[in-house]
């Protein structure tokens, strides 16, 4: 992998937008914007997903800044080319607006209002024949070359063991150090499980100032959790040889590499030019909500709100998650779990640990997937049709302008 950012890789094709970003899919999406309105969207998309529907929603009636966010986010994604928005139409979600914004990036969009349209069959006949059609223009549109200075990546770990900060997340943190210096823009998470590493990542932060927001952010979630009354270190992690937060702590913090920390993003916020970037996914202001991030699913949707078009997401005990909008390349740390679940795991980092890898060949294997997935190739995840997707209530404030210096 070379330093020129704005080269084409062979094979990495994207569909143009209008916002100046590029797709690696093209996928059509039926967000519902109420609970009582998932049912007839799933049924809509239920059939579709080979064919590139992906299913997204709020659960939420009362309104949500945060939610509406997100929502409009990934409505607009460059993964996403057409929107169709179902609503059973007194729920206070903003589906005007929203109907509006996804219309004025240029994508084909359609809401449907399930107590104006004659009920659930009557909705669903009209969601699917809407459908139908929106799926063969998405196939017809057209792809251009990219490279990797046109993608942003995102990483992720879940179910770590006590093998996972030494093989497959600093497998993932030297593939970022090469895909960041051709140019791409990566983000990794979860300040709730970076307590303790604050001052390695002040060290690294472009200009003091951001310094200081980074060890603020996980101060915050430190402050946050005990306020709560839970961590993020369970009885999973013991379960497969974590021993401290600590020993966590580490491991995640392997998975951003080595280079400098260009800035703090919040869910929704996207990166406003290439580099490394944290995100603080811990509600802002005093304990609300309950737990900040239900699952892994939900930092995985938040990180894709800020634009990622994939996510690398790495597990010791094993996971099978995708995503709806954003494709999952999963890496495991043991190879006794890689021979388990091999229809699931896109990478064995346990060859490390084997002694019949090193951590820069795992590395060269990742971003190996990354270009393959760029391609048009599916992960995993993708091929056994998983389309995750999670989203509930939280509140950010806006963050100021230390957190993205010019």
């Amino acid at each position: 992998m070379n330093r020129a950012s704005s080269q084409t890789v062979s094979g990495m094709r994207g569909f143009p937008r209008a916002d100046g970003r590029k797709g690696i899919r093209n996928f059509v999406v039926v967000a519902y914007l109420v609970e009582c309105a998932h049912h007839v969207a799933r049924q809509i998309a239920q059939g579709y997903q080979t064919e590139g529907a992906q299913l997204i929603g709020f659960p939420g009636c009362y309104p949500s800044d945060y939610a509406q966010r997100v929502m409009e986010a990934m409505c607009t994604h460059p993964n996403v080319g057409a929107v169709l928005l179902v609503s059973l139409g007194c729920e206070e979600f903003r589906r005007g607006a929203l109907l509006d914004m996804v219309a004025a990036s240029g994508r084909e969009a359609k809401l449907l209002v399930i107590q104006e349209s004659g009920g659930t069959r009557a909705t669903i006949a009209e969601g699917r024949q809407w459908l139908d059609a929106a799926l063969v223009r998405a196939k017809a549109a057209e792809t251009i070359p990219i490279a990797i200075s046109d993608l942003v990546i995102g990483t992720k770990c879940g179910g770590s063991d006590g093998l996972s900060g030494i093989t497959i997340n600093p497998a993932v943190g030297r593939a970022f150090d090469r895909l960041g210096d051709a140019g791409g823009t990566l983000m990794f998470e979860e300040t709730c499980e970076l307590i303790g590493c604050q001052e390695h990542m002040a060290k690294r932060a472009t200009t003091p100032e951001l310094g200081r927001e980074l060890r603020a952010a996980v101060e915050k979630a430190d402050r946050y959790y005990n306020e709560l009354g839970h961590g993020s270190f369970g009885g999973g992690n013991i379960k497969h040889g974590l021993s401290t937060l600590e020993e966590k702590s580490l491991g995640a913090y392997a998975k951003s590499g080595s280079r400098p920390i260009a800035g703090l993003i919040k869910p929704g916020t996207r990166p406003p030019k290439s580099g490394l970037y944290l995100m603080d996914t811990v509600n802002d202001g005093p304990v609300r909500y309950g737990i900040p991030n239900i699952n892994d699913t939900q930092t995985i949707t938040e990180m894709v709100a800020s634009g990622c078009h994939m996510i690398i997401f790495t597990t010791g005990a094993g996971s099978v998650v995708g995503q709806a909008v954003a494709p999952v390349i999963k890496g495991v740390s043991n190879s006794r779990v890689y021979q388990r679940l091999a229809e699931d795991i896109d990478v064995n980092g346990g060859t490390i640990a084997d002694g019949t890898e090193t951590i820069d060949d795992v590395a060269e294997r990742i971003v190996a997937a990354v270009v393959r997935l760029a391609s048009g190739h599916p992960s995993k995840s993708e091929e056994l049709g998983h389309q995750e997707f999670a989203l509930s209530y939280k509140t950010y404030e806006p963050a100021g302008p230390a957190c993205l210096p010019v």
